[in-house]
């Protein structure tokens, strides 16, 4: 899914983000690391750190998604699949930490077949 069918007026809308990974805009916010106040309150929505959070997860999420062909898969895999190399931890996990590029140039290796 294109980063504008997620926004609404120029925003990242967790609304349309949890409609389209079918679970809560409450869900969404645990999934970027954000405070539920951070998709419910106006202020708090537009703020630079909540809007950057919620781009970084559906970066990440939209990469996914062409190795596995699903937003929903890419979704599950982005808050439960251990990716090697990283002690465990979970794309979320390491987002949640600040490592989004990590997880971007996971991908990205994946992708090239230097990991399998």
């Amino acid at each position: 899914m294109a980063l504008f069918e997620y926004s609404d007026h120029g925003l990242f809308a967790p609304s349309k983000i949890a409609a389209e990974f079918r679970t809560t805009s409450g869900e969404v916010a645990r999934s970027a690391g954000l405070g539920r106040d951070a998709v419910q309150r106006k202020e708090r929505l537009r703020s630079d750190k909540t809007q950057r959070r919620l781009r970084e997860m559906i970066e990440v999420i939209n990469k996914a998604a062409a190795r596995f062909g699903s937003n929903l898969i890419a979704y599950a895999w982005y808050r439960s699949e251990p990716l090697p190399g990283f002690s465990g931890q979970t794309a979320i996990q390491l987002v949640q930490a600040g490592g989004v590029n990590k997880v971007l140039k996971y991908i990205d290796a994946v992708d090239a077949g230097i990991y399998t």
